[in-house]
């Protein structure tokens, strides 16, 4: 259930990556580029979203913060159907990412009120092998959702169905984790002194900074996709198959972690992958951006790069989060709100310009995932278990 709750994030951004050249086509012919502003406004509404749903349900439950969000996701979903030009397209991904919020945001709190530290870095990574298949499959969903309706609008009425298949199983099954005598009343004092206390709290705001770096090369990966695997490579046909792949390889990051993070601990397990990210990127602007390998041999090479850029993912995102949360029991939702909204605009402000530089080749994306690496590799080092 905490799977289907967390993919609600992934399954929006990568269903809609088959989609982005027929809504290029179709709303903004004359500049192309402005369709991956789809995926980063569905980003920059989440990162917003987050900014109050943890609070919201620290007040009132994470089940009732869960249900609230998934009805504004469902509600944005259906408007994005009827939307008749990009601007109406990206106002109702911008709400429909404030509604995903909720069940991401309330269900880190849920799992933080039921485990702490290596603890919960393991269940987390449990979760996430499940949660690796949402991503794996999407794109190929999606595209089978455009081949058969013959239209990228269906897209959005798969988000309503998704949508109300989490909301209707946490309604049905999930008992509230966050009883009435631990829950802090919503009101401005409460508030200011609660975000006060998790902004000036040195281990979060190292973490936030660490996963918007995270989170910034992974978003980047993602908006220019599309142009890499149709344009660049060739492969727009097949590139919900590669994606697929690309994802199952990359899968195993989670399972490793499950497996070793009890033995070694959250911050150095997360160290050692940007550290392997800044050698695979580095590999990937000598070989493949610098045009030393051609053909299908700078395809491949590409590829296994973007590989390692999933691995890294599932290796650090729920270590960091783990880290972030495991001394704020008592504010997990709003700790998770403040982890999550910084993150996730900071990941926009670096997705956005690296997306609409796409020149035709992995370069800037390639340079661009090699420096934040290196940003987060030297942060980690200010970090405790």
């Amino acid at each position: 259930m905490l799977a289907v709750l967390f993919a609600t994030v992934a399954f929006s951004i990568d269903a809609m990556l088959p989609a982005l050249p027929e809504i290029a086509a179709e709303l903004t012919p004359s500049d192309v580029n402005r369709a991956q502003l789809i995926l980063t406004a569905f980003v920059a509404g989440m990162g917003l979203g987050t900014a109050g749903v943890g609070a919201i349900s620290d007040a009132i439950g994470r089940k009732r913060a869960i249900l609230l969000g998934s009805t504004v996701y469902i509600l944005a979903s259906i408007g994005a159907i009827y939307a008749d030009s990009l601007e109406m397209l990206l106002l109702t991904r911008f709400v429909q990412g404030m509604g995903a919020s909720g069940p991401r945001i309330a269900g880190t709190a849920m799992v933080r009120d039921m485990f702490s530290g290596r603890e919960m870095a393991r269940i987390t990574s449990f979760v996430m092998m499940i949660f690796i298949m949402i991503p794996a499959l999407a794109p190929t969903l999606g595209q089978l959702i455009i081949d058969t309706a013959g239209s990228w609008r269906a897209v959005f009425g798969a988000f309503v169905l998704f949508g109300a298949v989490g909301a209707g199983w946490v309604m049905l099954r999930q008992p509230e984790t966050l009883p009435p005598e631990r829950r802090v009343p919503l009101n401005l004092t409460n508030l200011a002194r609660s975000a006060r206390e998790v902004l000036s709290n040195r281990q979060v705001m190292l973490c936030t900074l660490v996963l918007t770096f995270g989170f910034g090369q992974m978003f980047a990966l993602l908006s220019s996709a599309p142009q890499l695997f149709g344009e660049t490579y060739g492969r727009a046909d097949s590139f919900p198959q590669w994606f697929a792949v690309m994802a199952l390889l990359s899968g195993p990051g989670t399972i490793l972690n499950a497996r070793y993070v009890m033995r070694y601990g959250m911050r150095r397990i997360a160290r050692w992958a940007y550290a392997m990210q800044i050698v695979a990127s580095t590999l990937g602007l000598l070989l493949v951006g610098t045009g030393a390998l051609h053909g299908d041999a700078a395809f491949y090479g590409f590829f296994l790069w973007a590989v390692s850029v999933f691995f890294m993912a599932g290796v650090t995102f729920g270590n960091l989060n783990a880290l972030a949360l495991q001394h704020m029991p008592h504010l997990a939702g709003m700790t998770a709100s403040i982890v999550a909204a910084l993150s996730s605009l900071g990941a926009v402000v670096i997705a956005a310009p690296v997306g609409l530089a796409f020149d035709g080749t992995a370069r800037p994306i390639m340079l661009a995932t090699l420096v934040c690496s290196a940003l987060a590799w030297v942060l980690m080092a200010r970090l405790r278990d």
